[in-house]
C-alpha cells in the first residue's frame, strides 16, 4: 500500500507527536480520507522526512506519532535556477510543477516585453498563493523533501543583475550552441521567455550581462516545452538524470 507524503509547515520532532491543523488536515481527513491508525509520511521543506501514524482525527485537526526520521533529501547535485517568462493559466501551472518534480531549485516568473499576463495587488497575491501549493504538490509526488524557491514575480532587467549560476543560459532557437561542448557546472541559470519568446533586444541584453545562447534543436518548442527539455537536458548531462 502507498504511503502518502505530506507536507506541513511546521517544526517536526522524532518521537513527538504533532498537531497537524489546516491545509494539512483537511487533505488528509477530506481528500485522502484518512483516519486512526494509517501511515503517513511528513516532510517539512527542512530536510528529510517523518515516518508516522495517526493517532487520531477530529473535524479539525490530526494528530500524527512520529516514528521513525529518514534522513534522505533526493536533491540534486546540480543547482538549477530557472527564470521563465509567465504564461497564461495552466501552461504555467504546469511548468511549476514539472521544473519541481525535475529538481529545479529557484523559479522565477518574469515579465518581458511579450509576456500577456497582467497581474498586481490582490490577484497576484493569490496567484503566487496558487503557485506555492503545485510546488508542493509537486514535491510530495516526487518524494523531495525540499521546496524549491519561488520568487516574486519580476523584470527581466531585475533578474539579468542578479542571475545565480556559474553559468548561464538563455533559450535561443535560431542559435547553435548546444550544451554537449559545455563544461560540467555545479549551478545553473536558465533563461527562457513566454509565449512569443524573448524578443532580440532581450536575447542581447541577456548576452552582454554573461548568458550564453542555448539552442535545443532545430525545432521551436512552445514555452512550457522548452523548460522540461533544458532542465531533463541538464539534469542528464550534469546531474543525478
Amino acid at each position: 500500500m502507498r504511503i502518502p507524503r505530506v507536507y506541513v509547515d511546521q517544526p517536526l520532532n522524532h518521537g513527538q507527536i504533532t498537531t497537524l491543523t489546516d491545509n494539512a488536515a483537511h487533505y488528509i481527513t477530506r481528500v485522502l480520507r484518512m483516519g486512526e491508525g494509517r501511515p503517513l509520511t511528513l516532510f517539512n521543506g527542512q530536510g528529510g522526512e517523518h515516518h508516522g501514524c495517526i493517532v487520531d482525527t477530529d473535524k479539525k485537526t490530526v494528530r500524527v506519532q512520529l516514528e521513525a526520521f529518514v534522513d534522505e533529501d533526493r536533491e540534486s547535485p546540480l543547482n538549477i535556477e530557472l527564470a521563465i517568462g509567465l504564461s497564461r493559466g495552466e501552461r504555467w501551472d504546469f511548468v511549476l510543477q514539472k521544473a519541481t518534480e525535475l529538481g529545479v531549485n529557484r523559479i522565477i516568473p518574469l515579465m518581458t516585453e511579450r509576456t500577456e499576463v497582467k497581474l498586481k495587488g490582490d490577484r497576484l497575491e493569490k496567484k503566487q498563493q496558487h503557485w506555492q501549493q503545485i510546488g508542493i504538490s509537486a514535491c510530495e509526488q516526487s518524494q523531495r523533501n525540499r521546496l524549491p524557491e519561488l520568487a516574486s514575480l519580476t523584470s527581466l532587467e531585475s533578474h539579468l543583475d542578479k542571475a545565480a549560476g556559474a553559468v548561464k543560459f538563455v533559450l535561443h532557437h535560431r542559435g547553435k550552441q548546444g550544451l554537449s561542448a559545455q563544461p560540467s557546472p555545479e549551478n545553473v541559470s536558465l533563461l527562457i521567455g513566454p509565449e512569443g519568446g524573448l524578443s532580440e533586444r532581450e536575447i542581447e541584453a541577456a548576452q552582454a550581462m554573461g548568458f550564453q545562447p542555448l539552442t535545443l534543436g532545430p525545432r521551436v518548442l512552445r514555452t512550457e516545452t522548452a523548460p522540461i527539455v533544458a532542465i531533463s537536458l541538464l539534469q542528464y548531462l550534469w546531474g543525478d538524470l
